[in-house]
């Protein structure tokens, strides 16, 4: 048997296409969705991130701002833009690409970012609510594994779900949002014992470590479904993500593939959190 692979660029199509569709109902009232994007210096990766947040911006009818500011931008304007962005109601979101320049202090930028503007999802406030149920945005990567697994046709309710990986933007957030599913979860990272074991009893097995071949196909057991968050580079250059791809998949049920698997579900999940500040703050359920 060999996996059924699941294909996150076409999900990410059908949740842009419910984006633009919610986007053109609030057009009708009157109400254009706008994000802000802001660049600060010249990080080339972080370049191609922002020209596609443009591209799906413009596809998914959402005003996109861009703010690409010099690298030797200081804290204080920095965050003096934000203030101007968090005052204006014609913003509804507001990004800031990371990593900014080492001169600027990161967890200030974010926590200058309103809560109800913060559609990455980083700010302590909505970082709360995901971990105590509360109404607000779903940071986009952990969001979009979600959709990604219920979108396969994939229950999660009373499955045991593995995160291996304990980061603030992927590891945490998915366990959360998977219990929120009534997922049982267990965390695994450099410090578990017992890794292999854990991972052959799992249902679900989401992989966020930033290494190559974390997960291997004696870890996996027969039917599980897989998800790859990881991004690298192999020996020869080539894009892969943190599971042995080609192994795993002849005993996994579901699996993604890296690239075209995580990838395009987060920039998906993004203009989803702009349509849904711009309902928020204009009182629309």
């Amino acid at each position: 048997m060999s996996a059924t692979i699941i294909d996150g660029k076409a999900i990410s199509v059908d949740i842009k296409n419910e984006a633009k569709n919610e986007a053109l109902e609030l057009k009708k009232r009157g109400i254009e969705p706008c994000l802000a994007v802001v660049l600060v210096g010249d990080n080339s990766a972080s370049r191609v991130y922002v020209n596609n947040k443009k591209k799906a911006c413009e596809y998914c009818e959402i005003k996109s701002l861009s703010y690409e500011l010099p690298e030797d931008t200081t804290e204080e304007e920095l965050l003096s833009l934000i203030d101007e962005l968090n005052a204006s109601d014609n913003v509804n979101g507001i990004l800031v690409q990371l990593p900014l320049p080492k001169h600027i202090d990161e967890s200030k930028v974010i926590l200058k970012i309103s809560p109800e503007k913060d559609v990455d999802c980083f700010h302590p406030y909505n970082v709360g609510a995901i971990f105590t149920g509360g109404e607000g945005f779903k940071p986009c990567t952990p969001a979009g594994v979600i959709e990604l697994i219920k979108r396969s046709g994939c229950e999660i309710a009373g499955k045991n779900c593995v995160v291996i990986g304990r980061s603030n933007i992927v590891g945490k957030p998915v366990a959360m949002l998977l219990m929120a599913e009534n997922g049982t979860v267990t965390i695994c990272h450099s410090g578990t014992k017992n890794m292999s074991e854990i991972c052959r009893n799992a249902d679900i097995i989401v992989v966020a470590t930033g290494k190559i071949n974390t997960l291997t196909k004696d870890m996996v057991k027969e039917g599980a479904v897989v998800i790859d968050v990881g991004i690298n580079r192999n020996d020869e250059g080539k894009l892969c993500g943190d599971v042995d791809f080609f192994n795993v998949k002849e005993v996994a049920g579901f699996i993604t593939p890296v690239p075209g698997g995580v990838g395009p579900m987060t920039i998906a999940m993004l203009m989803k959190n702009c349509v849904t500040a711009t309902k928020m703050q204009n009182g629309i359920k």
